[in-house]
């Protein structure tokens, strides 16, 4: 590692800031396309690294039980109006550690244990802290799940199923329905999961940890003048640091508050606080609209020629930065697809896909999106390129061709090194 890069860190430990080093080179030479991954940035990485990390800070703005918090709370007000201004939303709380203590932090505010919960089941998109029976959700609150269509028709194949929802959600009147979820390659009907939920008598979360950021662009509708609690990382596409928000209505701040300090929570991170709040910050110029758009181009892109290739697409191709592909027609499984990806310097994460026979952990399908690709300054013209190489080693993982995915990773690195990545410290 450049000891003018960290020279601190070069110098205490040289053994961790190896590792740094040789992560900063992956990043700048392979292609990220996980979809919940982004480059923050240099603004970002460095609010993230300051001298406000040594401060604890339990309580609000003006409302601390440690003193010396001057500047402390001129951060968290700064972070809180941006947050409320960018997303349209009376009241912002932006403490959450991460997501789950963000969605559990809603859970307290709402629900007694062993009340009814509601979310979209795992194996079709959800997430797990939307009452899945592995998760503390699913352990304490009794969660039942929707799912999607499972229809011959690709154009409605893999989409929520809005009557199947309601149904359900009549059935049961959950205190808590979550829409939102990981693996949902399609835009989500705020309005129509509100009638649901006013039907049901249920609160309604909209989880947009993945799409925040084009939410934030213009790119994907808002939830807020919908649902009574919005929940989201901060990371993913909204390139910030990895923490998380909850806004709500005025009606709400109270609880939510509550249920994040004391609830759950002790002293803030004040300067993941501070990487938030310039996130928000960039998020509220021209260019982030521009690339919040791009994003969504570039995936449609990106599923078009992936679909020319020969490739089966949950629901038939994507609205928002998420592709999810089913490999079942390829005869690859989804692990064996991505670490043969890995190795050809594409990086992605294996899923399952509605219906999947196969195990979580040996699933048939891998999930791909393109944040990251298009922060780095990649556009329609690439995603062809993209697409051919994914079917070359898809390919070269079912041969057992080593030599064909070592000829990936070259060309990859080749198009990395024009494309440098916003805040890693490499020339």
């Amino acid at each position: 590692m450049s000891a003018s890069r960290h020279p601190a860190l070069s110098s205490t430990d040289p053994e961790l800031a190896s590792y740094v080093a040789a992560e900063e080179v992956l990043q700048a030479e392979t292609l990220r396309l996980i979809p919940s991954e982004n480059y923050v940035s240099a603004a970002v990485l460095e609010a993230s690294g300051t001298v406000l990390q040594n401060k604890y800070s339990e309580g609000y703005p003006g409302r601390r039980y440690y003193e010396g918090q001057q500047n402390i709370d001129r951060v968290e007000a700064l972070a809180v109006e941006r947050a409320k201004g960018l997303f349209g939303v009376d009241h912002a709380n932006v403490q959450p550690y991460s997501g789950s203590p963000a969605n559990l932090a809603v859970y307290l505010a709402f629900a007694q244990p062993g009340d009814t919960v509601m979310g979209m089941a795992l194996p079709m998109g959800g997430h797990l802290t939307h009452g899945w029976g592995v998760s503390a959700t699913g352990s304490w609150f009794r969660g039942v799940q929707y799912g999607v269509r499972a229809t011959a028709d690709p154009e409605t194949n893999g989409l929520i199923d809005y009557d199947a929802v309601r149904d359900l959600a009549l059935a049961e009147r959950p205190k808590l329905i979550f829409c939102g979820g990981t693996a949902l390659p399609r835009t989500i009907d705020f309005a129509a999961f509100a009638e649901i939920a006013r039907e049901a008598g249920s609160v309604l979360v909209a989880d947009v940890a993945h799409i925040a950021g084009l939410i934030a662009g213009g790119a994907h509708p808002s939830p807020a003048e919908h649902v009574d609690v919005i929940s989201t990382t901060t990371h993913k596409t909204l390139r910030g640091p990895r923490g998380a928000m909850l806004m709500c209505r005025e009606e709400h701040a109270k609880a939510i508050d509550k249920a994040v300090f004391p609830g759950l929570q002790g002293g803030p991170h004040n300067q993941t606080t501070a990487g938030i709040a310039v996130a928000l910050h960039e998020a509220a110029q021209p260019s982030f609209v521009r690339y919040a758009h791009a994003v969504v181009a570039n995936a449609k892109a990106l599923a078009a020629a992936l679909l020319e290739r020969g490739f089966d697409l949950v629901s038939g191709g994507t609205d928002n930065h998420l592709v999810l592909i089913d490999l079942t027609g390829k005869e690859v499984p989804g692990k064996v697809a991505a670490k043969a990806l890995d190795r050809a310097g594409i990086v992605v994460n294996y899923n399952t896909v509605p219906f999947d026979p196969r195990k979580p952990f040996d699933p048939s399908g891998i999930r791909i999106g393109t944040p990251s690709l298009t922060s780095r300054g990649l556009s329609t013209e690439h995603m062809p390129l993209v697409a051919d190489w994914i079917s070359r080693a898809v390919d070269a993982a079912a041969k057992g061709d080593e030599q064909a995915l070592r000829a990936i990773r070259a060309e990859v690195a080749d198009l990395m090194a024009a494309f440098p990545a916003p805040g890693l410290p490499l020339s």
